[in-house]
């Protein structure tokens, strides 16, 4: 009899060879106390955070978690039910008119994660007959939105621009063509020429999906991501957005101006066949989204630690994934998995907490230790970070 799990005996063998060199394993880490958006208690370690993505620090927000606790009480722990019946509280609404003022947009339609965001739109807008043209180095939920629709999906290299328009040229024009970026791409933290690509895009008649989700709240004047920044927002048929980065709670939202959108509630089920967020998850959610409309001197705050981060570390010597810092993730580049790995436990012995990334998620098949800072991050944690590194660094022999 076939045993269904010998397809991932190569991944099984990776980790026990790994675990045999005497690494802590880095991907059960163990969170026993959170005592603040940059700060844990890991092992029994007091560490700093670099790897949670909390990027504006709204978890421990005192309105978000006010507002969270009187949802709770008012309206219990869950909703027990899918929006399409009876998962539609108060609060889910608010969510909604809150993301719809936050882009300015007409539609907002919000998901129990952004993976379900994801999944949601890009396989129920795109059907059979159509096209989905798609990054190379895009999201896991965007390539299983792909894998659960009926399109033909058409990858092209990361950030090309020239390789996109190639692309959709030898697409038949009358056909219904989806074109999918992201503003921030997670692992090198490198951003989309999104200006020339949505220009090519839209010149091959095709709509234009953007997913945000690691630079909504900071990059742009408003926030709004790098869409805003690179002045296209308009021009953006969908943005697909996360609340788990810089909003600080878990849900995932879409929004848009097109003027059929609404019709998504009754035929994209990962939205109609999933029970609603809880309560309290969207009360915590609408506050801490109105907050980040005003966040401008923690946007600025947030730029100043990737600078200074980024720096730091291309100083002391490490390879990093992009020449200069374009958003709130700096990736270190390592040599291999053992080293990573090695790396990895070193920095939290030192006290720091950063994401060990490999293949098959990293592009290149590269192994990173990536960084995500977060804008309640002192300048004075920063320098700490960076003497943190230089010890590991050195202790490993990558520097």
């Amino acid at each position: 009899m076939t045993d269904l799990f010998s397809k991932f005996d190569p991944i099984i063998e990776q980790r026990r060879a790994l675990l045999e060199t005497g690494v802590t394993d880095p991907f059960s880490l163990v969170m026993e106390e959170v005592k603040s958006p940059t700060v844990a208690v890991c092992n029994g370690r007091e560490t700093i955070l670099l790897g949670t993505y909390n990027y504006m620090g709204m978890t421990f927000d005192d309105d978000v978690i006010a507002a969270g606790k009187q949802a709770f009480d008012e309206f219990g722990a869950g909703t027990t039910g899918s929006r399409v019946l009876n998962g539609t509280f108060r609060d889910h609404r608010a969510v909604e008119e809150a993301l719809k003022e936050f882009y300015g947009m007409e539609h907002a339609m919000v998901f129990s994660t952004g993976y379900q965001a994801n999944l949601g739109i890009i396989s129920t807008m795109a059907g059979k007959g159509d096209y989905i043209i798609l990054d190379i180095d895009s999201h896991a939920s965007i390539w299983d939105g792909c894998a659960m629709g009926n399109a033909e999906v058409v990858p092209f290299k990361h950030n090309d621009v020239e390789a996109l328009e190639k692309r959709l040229k030898r697409l038949p024009a009358d056909a219904g063509k989806l074109v999918v970026l992201e503003g921030v791409y997670s692992m090198l933290g490198d951003i989309a020429p999104l200006k020339e690509m949505i220009a090519v895009s839209k010149a091959a008649g095709a709509m234009v999906l953007v997913d945000e989700a690691h630079s909504m709240g900071f990059i742009g004047e408003h926030g709004r991501g790098v869409a805003e920044a690179q002045g296209v927002l308009d021009q953006v048929d969908f943005v697909i957005g996360t609340f788990s980065k810089s909003v600080g709670t878990v849900g995932g939202f879409c929004v848009s101006n097109h003027p059929k959108f609404e019709v998504l509630r009754l035929v994209c089920r990962p939205y109609v066949f999933t029970a609603a967020l809880p309560p309290s998850v969207m009360a915590s959610s609408v506050t801490s989204i109105r907050k980040l409309m005003h966040g401008s001197n923690k946007r600025a705050h947030l730029w100043e630690n990737s600078r200074r981060l980024h720096g730091g570390l291309r100083a002391l010597g490490f390879q990093l994934g992009t020449e200069e810092p374009q958003s709130a993730i700096i990736a270190v580049i390592m040599p291999d998995l053992e080293k990573g790995a090695m790396m990895w436990e070193a920095l939290l012995e030192n006290g720091l907490y950063v994401n060990l990334a490999r293949p098959p998620a990293t592009p290149a098949g590269m192994t990173l230790l990536r960084c995500s800072l977060c804008a309640e991050h002192s300048a004075e944690q920063v320098e700490d970070i960076l003497a943190r590194f230089e010890r590991a660094g050195k202790a490993v022999g990558i520097i």
